[in-house]
């Protein structure tokens, strides 16, 4: 078996980059209108997956949004991140919304699922690239499926490896190599705030390698193909019709083949095989 090469440190950085934004993380930066957008498509995918009180772990909580809504719509989540501050703004938000019964919160990677005492589950999922930070998704695979009951479903949204408004935007601005970023190899320092967050990125088949021995692809679809990405918030603001209409764009052409396979992220349903 192949052994990924990745220095503890970087799971340092990132989990320190998570921790300093934590306290404003649901604002602008991290829940603006466009992720917003592509977070309402998850929860869904989720809630026509599974029933209620169906038992779920959300892999890479953050500040326990996802897990909030699903959390007060019945479902019994069990929420993880790597970021104790991120884990600090989950527990506040589940005692405020007095979900306790509801929602328990974990301080754990997603690196270290192995060592989750919970469990069995009749759905896992991850929202918005957190598994885009795990320096190896094999073992993560395995985990998942052996945590999973049989037929479990793992819906995951990834940072994808083709995005067409990323690449047209900086070429735009003059600066060719971060208009192809995604398409290295390898785990690259993405910047957030004052930390650095290390990422891998995927193009949807290349991600689904890591999960086909355990998994079978249900389905999966783009997201952010047409609306521009998180970080051209401002030009949302300024074009809210157009923006709007791209937005519909997204949600009834993203699931076409080839299309599929573009978008700032991409949301795939796997099915534990038998």
């Amino acid at each position: 078996m192949i052994q990924i090469e990745y220095p503890a440190e970087r799971l340092v950085d990132t989990q320190a980059a998570f921790d300093g934004v934590a306290g404003d993380y649901d604002g602008p930066r991290g829940n603006n209108a466009l992720i917003q957008q592509m977070r309402r498509t998850m929860w869904k995918a989720i809630t026509a997956t599974f029933s209620p009180n169906a038992v779920l772990a959300d892999l890479g909580c953050g500040t326990g949004l996802d897990a909030a809504y699903l959390g007060g719509r019945g479902f019994r989540v069990v929420a993880m991140d790597w970021s104790p501050e991120m884990v600090r703004q989950t527990l506040t938000r589940i005692r405020r919304e007095g979900l306790e019964d509801q929602v328990s919160v974990r301080h754990l990677g997603i690196q270290d699922l192995t060592s989750l005492d919970a469990g069995p589950f009749d759905g896992m999922y991850s929202n918005l690239g957190a598994l885009n930070c795990v320096p190896d998704l094999g073992p993560v695979a395995r985990t998942c499926a052996r945590l999973l009951r049989p037929g479990g479903r793992l819906i995951v949204s990834v940072i994808g490896r083709y995005c067409p408004w990323e690449g047209a935007f900086y070429l735009l601005k003059g600066r060719p190599a971060r208009a192809f970023v995604r398409l290295r190899r390898g785990m690259i320092p993405v910047g957030l705030s004052d930390g650095t967050v290390w990422t891998r990125y995927y193009a949807p088949r290349e991600f689904y390698q890591h999960f086909e021995e355990a998994f079978a692809l249900a389905r999966y679809r783009a997201m952010g193909l047409f609306s521009p990405p998180p970080y051209l918030i401002a030009l949302h603001r300024k074009a809210k019709p157009l923006c709007s209409a791209l937005a519909r764009l997204d949600d009834r052409l993203g699931g076409l083949p080839l299309l599929r396979n573009a978008g700032d992220h991409f949301l795939m349903v796997l099915k534990k095989r038998d």
